[in-house]
């Protein structure tokens, strides 16, 4: 497991600037895994994941400190639980749980496991107790490889799930969870619900997708951001953007659509949603079926930017990361579905075919407003007031204001963390450099054929994809797909310093770190690669959008290439 994150007040050609954080080769690496953060202590913890080349070891829980900059063991008790993999996982930061459903054990993620196996409970880890325990799942159908969402709607909050894959007559045959089922968890009394989505277009049975939610300021919506994922039969995935409007449970395409004039997308798909000031999604890492020798805009490192409510000056779907925009507006495309505007004030209230389950209904009435959990230890502040500074972390010191966030779960913040997810490539670059301060809009999505690409980077690359095998899972026996990951990891190892993505210093436990503040949640399974030396990283793939539509200059040696 590695780390990188990017700080939301450093621009780097419109999207945060990208950092590496020190890890110690005795933390496993793994990918498929997820991250649990405690944003009140600065700890985030690692469960679950499969092993690359490494077999796995006996499950122990790790976290990582945010403050010292160290990877610990933890006491927990963990003799009775099993590392899964591909399952959906959350953080509620107030109740100071992590939730992780369904997902994989395989012989990649448990030492001396035959069979693979996917698993229809969902484990809950108490933060603070430093304890675990088994919920049960709304049935007993095993599933793996969909989405989880947390909303502040209910008693206590909700989880959402929904995509990837399930076993309805046990572990032997698998199908698609259709994406008109959709589950809800009511968190503060430990019920499940099932509900029925519609629309005038539903998206097409998907697994490892990404998401991430925004809402109204009324609360009259609440709005998941699907990208992206890989087929369950047939075909090699997707790279389209939809949205599932509750209470009314609709599901609506954001992109691309007629009016946006776009033709096929590129699919994409293990990757990450990451939603910042409940108004703006960066979309990073994962796949690209489509093998290429290219990489995805490495000089920002495969970020792409969803404008969830289109506040941009153009009002385009993609867009550069704005630090200025902190207030999510529905778009058009979700009020002419719903009703009400900009703010809220949806008059489609409840599903078309009706509300199944009538406490679903209730719980969907009421708005829940998390509070702010108390720091359980001592939490530095002596550089709270601390200016900011655009250097990197280099070996042995800090920037001035580096304020980390958990890569799932928390509030507002000044950081992106970003773990490494599956195809990740690293590319070795010799390329002239960029004027400083010059920005390009880098911001389209990873999508359409490489073919229609015209401009390229100035210099040659070299990637070694980390692409895991994607298995067809359509009436497939259980025993005879191989596992996600059964290609070995490898990279190219890069040469010379790389100024833009630095190592941050190994484990100094007497050093204290500036002051942190925490990331809205990360709502979507994360997948992990493993440690870069050194070098700058990208995703593969490519940016064809702006090939179709480059900014002015992008023609020019002064300008960055699209690759």
């Amino acid at each position: 497991t590695w780390l990188r994150y990017g700080n939301l007040d450093v621009d780097n050609e419109g999207f945060p600037q990208q950092y590496l954080l020190a890890k110690n080769e005795s933390v496993p690496s793994v990918q498929g895994g997820i991250l649990w953060s405690d944003t009140s202590n600065k700890v985030m913890y690692l469960y679950g994941g499969e092993y690359g080349n490494d077999k796995p070891e006996d499950f122990t829980l790790w976290y990582y400190d945010i403050i010292y900059d160290t990877w610990n063991r933890s006491n927990v008790r963990t003799a009775d639980i099993r590392r899964a993999s591909w399952g959906a996982g959350v953080t509620v930061q107030d109740k100071a749980r992590g939730y992780y459903y369904g997902g994989w054990l395989t012989n990649s993620s448990v030492p001396g496991y035959q069979s693979r196996t996917a698993l229809r409970n969902m484990l809950v880890y108490d933060i603070l107790a430093s304890s675990f325990r088994n919920q049960s799942g709304p049935d007993d159908i095993p599933r793996a490889e969909g989405v989880m969402i947390y909303l502040p709607a209910g008693d206590s909050g909700l989880l959402v799930y929904f995509g990837g894959i399930q076993f309805p007559y046990g572990n032997e045959t698998a199908g698609a969870l259709p994406m008109t089922d959709i589950y809800v968890y009511d968190i503060g009394n430990d019920l499940w619900y099932k509900q029925r989505a519609s629309g005038a277009g539903v998206p097409e049975n998907r697994r490892r997708f990404c998401a991430g939610a925004a809402w109204a300021d009324d609360r009259s919506s609440y709005n998941i951001y699907l990208f992206g994922g890989a087929s369950v039969g047939d075909g090699v995935g997707f790279g389209d953007v939809w949205i599932l409007s509750l209470p009314s449970f609709t599901w609506i395409k954001f992109w691309p659509r007629e009016e946006d004039g776009v033709g096929a997308t590129f699919p994409h798909h293990s990757l990450t949603c990451d939603v910042i000031e409940n108004s703006q999604m960066i979309i990073m890492g994962g796949s690209f079926p489509n093998l290429t020798a290219e990489c995805d805009v490495p000089s920002i490192y495969g970020q792409h930017g969803l404008d969830l409510g289109k506040a941009n000056a153009d009002g385009a779907k993609w867009a550069l990361f704005n630090p200025n925009v902190t207030q999510y507006k529905v778009p058009l495309e979700i009020a002419q579905t719903i009703g009400g505007g900009a703010t809220g004030g949806a008059t489609v209230l409840a599903p078309t075919s009706g509300w199944e389950e009538r406490d679903l209904q209730v719980q969907f009435q009421r708005a829940y407003t998390p509070t702010r959990r108390t720091p359980t230890r001592y939490i530095p502040t002596s550089a709270a007031t601390s200016t900011s500074t655009s250097s990197p972390i280099t070996p042995g010191g800090s920037s001035k204001k580096i304020i980390i966030a958990g890569a799932v779960g928390g509030g507002v913040g000044g950081l992106l963390l970003v773990v490494a997810a599956v195809g990740i490539c690293f590319c070795i670059r010799r390329r002239k450099r960029i004027k400083e301060g010059k920005r390009h809009s880098h911001s389209g999505p990873p999508s359409q054929s490489m073919a229609q690409i015209t401009s390229s980077p100035t210099s040659a690359q070299q990637c070694s994809f980390l692409t895991p095998k994607v298995t067809q899972y359509i009436n497939t026996p259980q025993s005879s797909p191989s596992p996600p990951s059964d290609r070995p990891w490898s990279h190219y190892a890069p040469s010379g310093p790389t100024p833009s993505l630095v190592a941050a210093p190994q484990e100094v436990p007497n050093v204290r770190s500036p002051p942190l503040q925490e990331m809205p949640n990360v709502r979507s399974p994360i997948s992990f690669g493993t440690q870069p030396q050194s070098g700058e990283l990208c995703t593969m793939g490519t940016d064809p959008y702006f090939a179709q539509h480059p900014p002015k200059g992008a023609e020019t040696d002064e300008s960055p290439k699209i690759s």
